[in-house]
């Protein structure tokens, strides 16, 4: 198993490293550092756990209004026709649908905080029809695979950390991440598609996926022809599509003669018992990570990388300074954003340097692979999780890729 071969080896690889320090360079607090951010990590762990908690309560509150409310249906056969040939699994209509459809929609305009929860929903649906309950299913690789590789048409978190660290343009990201998001995930779904025999190429598939390049052709448009109206975009948009989503289940509650504060509390329970889950497998990825960094490794194969493209004489370099960021990104979502956040904040860079730019850009073309891993596969208890690791590193690989490339075409180096 994957996930159990990078438990132990971040483990011991950091260890490793430790124990060279103390015994070439006589680094007498590293083993103290390494100990203090396991604790740290646990408490973080919980701490996430918490917030979970609430964040679930409140969503699958919410869900739970909207299905019984019949709005979860309707969205269901908007988007039956493609559900059915990526996920040919999961029976028509099945609830799992429109959990998984207001996943990808909170995922889409950067809602972290309410994308969770909604994905942990989809995640309990898909398993309750997954024959073998320890093994992943195609259905839910295919989906922890689209939501790792983290489409976003808005980047709201991004935005608004560039815009309060003083950007002159906050909103000059926003077109980088849209492209590199769009290769991350354009490169899972094909992957996916090919070991799970899909055919891309249907009419129907082709029409909605007609659509949402056309919905990203729309807001590039806007982008570069209307920044102001795309920062308010940003800003507004994905807050108001939450609020009208809860809007819409409430008025359909009160037409279809529904007990919303009931629903309400049922569904919150059910929030309540995933997020105790979920603790055990959030405090045994994040502490692997806390040894993994605070050991030093990261930044020794940062310096190795340099030192190796320098004596290359690589021209293009200067990506290598915001690269912890894409290589944090798939173990570590608050990892990455910290390494960004002192990058922003760093007298030799700036939130407005290309180095900056490039770690932004990198920060948003991704999603978190190993922690949604343990988080989704952890809630059901799958402890097989077949080949999602990999393509979900291969989405995460191409998203990298692409926000260096897209980088240089779209930053000044200075």
């Amino acid at each position: 198993m994957l996930l159990n071969r990078l438990f132990i080896g971040m483990f011991l690889v950091g260890i490793t490293m430790a124990l060279g320090k103390i015994i070439f360079y006589q680094d007498m607090n590293i083993a103290q550092a390494i100990v203090d951010s396991l604790f740290k990590a646990a408490e973080t762990g919980f701490e996430l756990a918490l917030f979970l908690t609430g964040a679930l309560c409140l969503w699958m509150g919410f869900m739970q209004i909207g299905e019984k409310a019949g709005a979860i249906k309707v969205l269901t056969k908007w988007v039956s026709p493609l559900f059915k040939r990526l996920f040919p699994e999961v029976p028509e209509n099945h609830p799992a649908i429109g959990s998984m459809m207001m996943n990808f929609s909170a995922n889409m305009l950067g809602l972290d905080n309410a994308a969770t929860p909604l994905g942990l929903k989809a995640m309990k649906e898909l398993h309750e029809i997954n024959p073998n309950k320890d093994t992943a299913s195609n259905a839910q690789i295919m989906f922890l695979v689209l939501n790792t590789s983290g489409l976003t048409l808005i980047p709201v978190s991004i935005l608004a950390y560039r815009s309060t660290a003083g950007s002159a343009n906050p909103s000059e990201v926003f077109l980088p991440i849209l492209l590199a998001t769009a290769c991350s995930t354009v490169v899972g779904l094909s992957f996916v598609a090919i070991k799970q025999k899909i055919n891309l190429l249907n009419k129907v598939v082709l029409s909605y996926l007609l659509a949402v390049i056309g919905m990203v052709t729309l807001l590039i448009y806007i982008a570069i022809n209307s920044p102001e109206t795309a920062e308010i975009i940003s800003k507004v948009g994905g807050n108001a599509f939450l609020l009208s989503v809860i809007a819409s289940f409430l008025i359909l509650a009160i037409k279809n003669k529904v007990n919303a504060y009931e629903e309400f509390i049922t569904g919150a329970k059910g929030g309540f018992d995933v997020a105790i889950k979920i603790i055990p497998y959030l405090v045994a990825i994040l502490a692997a990570i806390a040894v993994f960094r605070a050991s030093g490794v990261l930044d020794e194969i940062m310096k190795g990388l340099k030192s190796v493209l320098t004596l290359l004489n690589w021209k293009y370099i200067e990506f290598v300074d915001a690269l912890p960021v894409g290589l944090m990104k798939p173990f570590s979502g608050s990892g990455a954003r910290g390494l960004m956040l002192e990058l922003f904040s760093n007298p030799k860079f700036g939130v407005d340097s290309f180095v900056g730019k490039v770690a932004a850009t990198m920060q948003g073309s991704t999603e978190t692979t190993f922690y949604v891993l343990a988080l989704y596969f952890g809630s059901v208890k799958i402890t097989k999780t077949r080949y999602s690791a990999g393509a979900g590193l291969l989405a995460d690989f191409a998203g990298i890729v692409a926000a260096i490339i897209i980088s240089y075409q779209f930053y000044s180096v200075l």
